[in-house]
């Protein structure tokens, strides 16, 4: 993708819409919406990367009530031409074509390599990689199974919802997320996986979320690991202006 003179791409990640509870991420939601408002007139892309949603499950004719801002938002900024890419995160692993049919969004469900004009970019939510995480990995390929998921789909979406919403808030497990202090790089799960990853292959950028920390980490003399941080405590969102890329507060 070669990026046009004045535009931007611009990532953001871990908005927890619907958490603690809908009325308490109100707020929060009318400033993400605020912020894609005035990101749209100079957006070339804009990657999205997980946990948009504290929960998100798609039943074959339901989806979870609510969020009626951001998905009009989206829907406006794709109709207008601009692209939008997803990438599912640990709270919202059971996207299964709403996204795609409704919003003409792509969604990832794992990470991705993008080339913008000449820096290559290797783009992801972050959850599961790298060394450690055993528990939360086991869970993970418990809650991707096809027959997981078919079976929850068996339970009422009142229940089924209430029921996910609970322990995504309850059991860290489950969720998988992970103590939102710096660790330091030895112990930095995702630093790990992408210096391993630079064994394989040269990239400008790794652009993750899921640790809830703008991070901004210099790997090597050329590579450089971004994590996007939230918009819950810190409102940070990456941008790439087709040479430099910054982490802003909005």
């Amino acid at each position: 993708m070669q990026i046009p003179t004045e535009k931007k791409i611009y990532f953001a990640s871990d908005n927890h819409l619907g958490a603690p509870t809908k009325e308490a991420s109100l707020p929060r939601e009318k400033k993400f919406v605020a912020w894609l408002d005035e990101i749209k007139d100079d957006a070339a892309a804009i990657f999205l990367l997980g946990d948009l949603f504290d929960f998100w499950f798609e039943y074959k004719t339901v989806v979870p009530k609510g969020f009626t801002r951001t998905l009009g938002k989206l829907a406006e900024i794709s109709d207008a031409g601009i692209p939008i890419y997803y990438f599912v995160g640990n709270h919202d692993l059971w996207m299964d074509g709403y996204f795609e049919e409704e919003l003409n969004i792509p969604v990832y469900h794992k990470p991705k390599e993008f080339t913008f004009n000449d820096s290559t970019f290797f783009i992801g939510h972050g959850d599961g990689l790298g060394p450690g995480d055993k528990g939360y990995k086991r869970m993970k390929k418990v809650f991707t199974n096809p027959f997981s998921k078919w079976l929850f789909r068996w339970l009422h979406p009142d229940l089924g919802v209430r029921l996910a919403q609970y322990l995504s808030v309850k059991n860290k497990l489950i969720s998988g997320d992970e103590d939102i202090h710096f660790l330091g790089e030895e112990n930095e799960w995702l630093v790990q996986y992408c210096k391993r990853k630079l064994e394989e292959k040269h990239r400008d950028y790794f652009v993750f979320g899921h640790r809830h920390l703008p991070l901004n980490i210099t790997l090597n003399e050329t590579s450089k690991y971004i994590n996007l941080g939230d918009w819950i405590s810190y409102y940070t969102y990456g941008v790439f202006d087709g040479k430099n890329f910054e982490i802003k507060e909005y």
